[in-house]
């Protein structure tokens, strides 16, 4: 049997989801969680073969779930089953360790098959993904990067360092002018990119590194607060 675990802050898809998976022979739902926390506590006690995880969840999202789960437990896949089709979604849950990545609105049937393919190890892309990834594998390559964090880019060093500041996803959003969904993910890939579990210990990392000098903009919050 493939053992699966749901996290997924919407309990009517939960319960419809949980009928679909459960109607295949070999796939048995062993547990539900709303929220990544809660996703992440089941899956290491009860070890399912696959978590089908929606990313936009209260408390730890499911990108930040993800970045967790795959770091300290690879058996266990995680294929992402939510509503964000968007490039840095896409690209922020592949990075952070996902198996694969669905949009909701897949059929019972592509679900099913879906979690096959990732319990067998493969990875998993829906239709909707793939010009995500085209764009990010054809788009202008940029050269390695030196500094404390060559594994970054300059936009996510860049986040990093507004965060080292005591500024809240909010106050960045609006200085970049960017969704503060965007910059959720920008800091979930890089507590994964650190290997760091929360925001303390990334600002820790970055003001050891000599980010986060200059003073806070005016209006500007030190209040640390979660991704």
């Amino acid at each position: 049997m493939i053992n699966v675990l749901i996290v997924d802050d919407h309990p009517v898809f939960r319960r419809g989801l949980r009928g679909v998976l459960e109607e295949a022979d070999d796939i048995l739902v062993v547990g539900e969680a709303d929220c990544g926390d809660d996703g992440v506590a089941l899956a290491q006690s009860l070890r399912p073969d696959v978590v089908l995880m929606d990313l936009h969840m209260t408390g730890t999202d499911g990108i930040g779930a993800t970045a967790v789960l795959t770091a300290h437990d690879p058996d266990i896949a995680v294929l992402v089953l939510t509503m964000a089709s968007d490039d840095d979604s896409v690209h922020a849950a592949l990075r952070a360790g996902a198996q694969g990545y669905l949009v909701k609105g897949a059929s019972g049937e592509r679900i099913v098959a879906a979690v096959r393919v990732a319990a067998a190890g493969e990875m998993v892309l829906g239709a909707d993904i793939v010009p995500a990834l085209v764009r990010r594998l054809t788009g202008p390559q940029t050269r390695a990067r030196r500094g404390p964090f060559p594994n970054l880019t300059e936009r996510e060093e860049e986040v990093l360092d507004y965060v080292a500041r005591g500024w809240s996803n909010a106050e960045v959003a609006r200085h970049l002018h960017v969704s503060e969904k965007t910059v959720r993910n920008y800091v979930s890939t890089l507590f994964a990119k650190l290997g760091v579990p929360d925001r303390a210990r990334a600002i820790v990392l970055a003001r050891e590194a000599g980010l986060g000098d200059r003073p806070p903009e005016a209006g500007a919050a030190c209040s640390p607060e979660p991704p």
